[in-house]
């Protein structure tokens, strides 16, 4: 069965907050691990309208954002994700890939031109997803984020649209 991909309603939050927090991982993670999940999940700055969540006989399984990076006009034809997560027990299954690739449609339909995102460089496996799905590194940032007690490079990717 594939999931429905849709946009997140307000009513999501709890359960993106459960999914979030035990999606914590010093693999991708660039905060502290926190001690509870986000109450609430939707605030300021995250909006419903910029999460698409998967979803599978009415459960939730995942979720991705994809929003302006920058609140400017300069950057106006360009989106980029800036999270995505898939519960444990539903990862191996596409989850993520059918996330990416909504992401990559909804950047499209908002008339953007460009869609980017940021990895860390040891997150092997999203790396190699979102080179699957089409996104070329664009850059990289030697050593800009010390987690889990090392510094790790930071890598931007991109795609046209």
């Amino acid at each position: 069965m594939r999931p429905l991909i849709r946009p997140a309603r307000p009513e999501d939050g709890a359960a993106l907050a459960r999914i979030d927090f035990a999606a914590w991982s010093p693999l991708h993670a660039v905060t502290e691990r926190p001690d509870a999940p986000a109450d609430p999940f939707f605030d300021d700055p995250r909006d419903p309208r910029e999460h698409l969540v998967a979803e599978e006989a009415g459960e939730l399984l995942g979720y991705a954002v994809v929003r302006r990076p920058v609140p400017l006009p300069a950057f106006a034809h360009v989106r980029q994700i800036q999270g995505l997560a898939v519960r444990e027990e539903a990862r191996g299954r596409g989850i993520a890939r059918a996330l990416l690739r909504a992401c990559v449609a909804e950047a499209r339909a908002q008339e953007a031109r460009r869609l980017t995102l940021r990895v860390l460089a040891h997150n092997a496996p999203a790396r190699a997803l979102y080179a699957a799905e089409g996104f070329r590194i664009e850059g990289v940032l030697p050593g800009e984020v010390f987690v889990a007690g090392t510094y790790v490079d930071d890598v931007l990717m991109g795609m046209a649209l």
